[in-house]
């Protein structure tokens, strides 16, 4: 029983929670930063826009059940990889589009990826989400885990995650949880 582990980020780390927890195959979701230059950095310090960071998620997945492939269509269906700093009304860098690859395996699959999604013309504008190397992952403050699920009437919530997961359930149907 083998685990691999994906760290991605792509605005708003309790909209990729509430998407990735309901996968078949994902043994864990956990909050947090990375990409940064402070060590263990606040929600408060990462919110400023000045650490470096962005919020993210990093994923425990079994390969076996799911591919990294398939999470990184995952990845590409549920955000715009083509707004720098930016994924709706959240702004700021904290909120780029970001891989954040544990082995030059990942690293490869996701240029290659990125290259497809770039050739077939998915989007009109350039992707813009970043390929670098995970350094640091640092896990957001307990209260970010599993916030969605614990607030779901929060506007927030309501106006922007709950969206996002039911058209992620209507287009991933085949790859959720039972």
């Amino acid at each position: 029983m083998s685990e691999r582990t994906a760290t991605l980020g792509g605005g708003c780390f309790w909209c990729l929670e509430a998407v990735f927890e309901q996968l078949r195959g994902v043994r864990s979701v956990q909050s947090g930063y990375a990409g940064g230059h402070v060590p263990n950095p606040t929600y408060e310090q990462v919110c400023t826009g000045t650490t470096g960071h962005a919020e993210v998620v990093q994923i425990k997945y079994d390969p076996a059940v799911i591919s990294y492939r398939q999470l990184l269509e995952v990845f590409f269906g549920i955000h715009d990889p083509t707004t720098p700093d930016r994924q709706g009304n959240d702004i700021g860098p904290q909120y780029r589009s970001i891989i954040l690859y544990h082995d030059d395996e990942q690293r490869a699959e996701a240029e290659a990826y990125i290259k497809e999604l770039t050739e077939a013309g998915v989007w009109d504008d350039p992707i813009v989400t970043q390929v670098v190397p995970l350094t640091e992952f640092w896990p957001a403050e307990d209260y970010h885990n599993e916030y969605f699920r614990r607030n779901p009437n929060q506007g927030y919530c309501r106006l922007v995650i709950a969206p996002k997961v039911a058209a992620f359930r209507q287009r991933f149907a085949t790859l959720l949880n039972a």
